[in-house]
């Protein structure tokens, strides 16, 4: 489906879908993304960097054997965690921001980014929830993990947008605060509220507020420097519909001069 998308500078896969087998790597179903001509960035979601524990030497030889694979040039996981005591929760959780957790967090990124064949990027998390008695703005958190571990950012402004309708934490103010000298790309997706809260699905069309917030954020960097990537994970609709919303990113991300101020107040949100 993505063969038909004009303007493709590079696509993501993620790892645990990621077929290996005689240092080959192929994805489920479809073609490979190596056949579209464009870069592959790497996507883990199970190396659980926020846990107590320290990442599991076999999870992380298969993510940098998928990258290697496909000579991806960057890798990219989540700041959360997925296990713990030896339970899965099947899911992205987030971490306290708290200078404890913090320096957990360096600690396993830094062995991460010592065995990856490529730069890591972390990326801030969608959360329903937060832990009690943050001592770090999300942020200052996230600015702080970079500085200090080495890795880059990958800043997905729905899950930003969440944040602000869940836990009232304003996303331009959180822009205003990020090192974005550090930031290697974008995500972007759709989302669904449900009983008062917004839930990052990947399965919604992406919405104005996450695209004013995807214009504000590639006014961040350099003119012609900024990479974004439109996230979607099932319920695909027919190209045309899919080309047409890739389209409407592509023009939001375009139609940007400069970053809005941290004054702006997101009255339709």
């Amino acid at each position: 489906m993505l063969g038909g998308c004009a303007g493709l500078r590079f696509v993501e896969v993620i790892a645990e879908n990621v077929a290996l087998g005689g240092g080959h790597a192929s994805a489920p179903a479809g073609p490979s993304p190596g056949e579209l001509g464009v870069p592959v960035v790497v996507h883990g979601i199970g190396l659980s960097l926020g846990g107590a524990e320290r990442p599991d030497p076999a999870r992380l030889r298969r993510l940098a054997a998928v990258a290697e694979a496909f000579g991806a040039p960057l890798v990219s996981e989540h700041v959360a965690f997925v296990r713990a005591g030896g339970y899965d929760a099947g899911h992205l959780l987030p971490v306290p921001y708290t200078r404890d957790a913090l320096d957990v967090l360096v600690a396993n990124v830094r062995i991460a980014c010592a065995e990856l064949p490529a730069p890591l990027a972390l990326e801030n998390t969608a959360a329903l929830l937060h832990w009690p008695d943050d001592e770090l703005a999300p942020a200052d958190f996230l600015t702080e993990l970079a500085e200090r571990s080495g890795a880059l950012l990958l800043v997905d402004v729905a899950n930003l947008h969440g944040d602000m309708i869940n836990h009232g934490h304003d996303p331009v103010e959180a822009f205003d605060r990020l090192p974005w000298e550090r930031v290697a790309y974008l995500h972007v997706a759709g989302g669904v509220m449900r009983q008062g809260r917004y839930h990052d699905t990947h399965l919604h069309p992406v919405g104005a507020p996450q695209l004013t917030l995807l214009a504000d954020a590639v006014g961040r960097f350099p003119p012609g420097r900024a990479a974004y990537l439109l996230e979607r994970d099932g319920r695909y609709p027919p190209p045309a519909t899919f080309y047409a919303e890739c389209d409407l990113v592509r023009t939001a991300a375009a139609g940007v001069h400069r970053p809005l101020s941290s004054r702006t107040r997101w009255r339709s949100w």
